[in-house]
């Protein structure tokens, strides 16, 4: 289900920061607009990590901090989440963000496969 594959064309790819509309977990009638790490694909549906600027986040159970990136106009940095993989369709994002380096998606894919089984 991994993959690295960015390529700003406007189809959002694994390895780039889009936007999406993300529904708050003890409320899903609610939620915002917020980036998301696409880590993979099958077809139109898109799988996704979402990310905070939230600096809360640091040492969060769960949370990994990934740094800034051009996701945020501010060069805030950010978090992401790992136990949380949202299915989002492909026509539901709403802009690219950035593609997220190599290097930096490496390490989150591999925290995914060491602490949750991902292959």
């Amino acid at each position: 289900m991994l993959a690295y594959s960015p390529d700003l064309d406007g189809a959002p790819d694994p390895g780039e920061v889009v936007w999406a509309w993300v529904p708050f977990e003890d409320d899903p009638s609610r939620g915002k607009d917020r980036p998301l790490l696409v880590v993979g694909r099958d077809g139109h549906q898109l799988f996704g990590l979402m990310l905070s600027s939230n600096a809360d986040r640091e040492g969060q159970r769960h949370w990994m901090h990934l740094g800034a990136g051009a996701w945020d106009g501010q060069q805030r940095p950010s978090w992401i989440r790992l136990d949380r993989v949202l299915d989002v369709q492909e026509k539901g994002v709403r802009r690219e963000g950035a593609i997220l380096d190599r290097a930096r998606f490496d390490k989150v894919a591999a925290e995914l496969r060491r602490s949750y089984g991902w292959k």
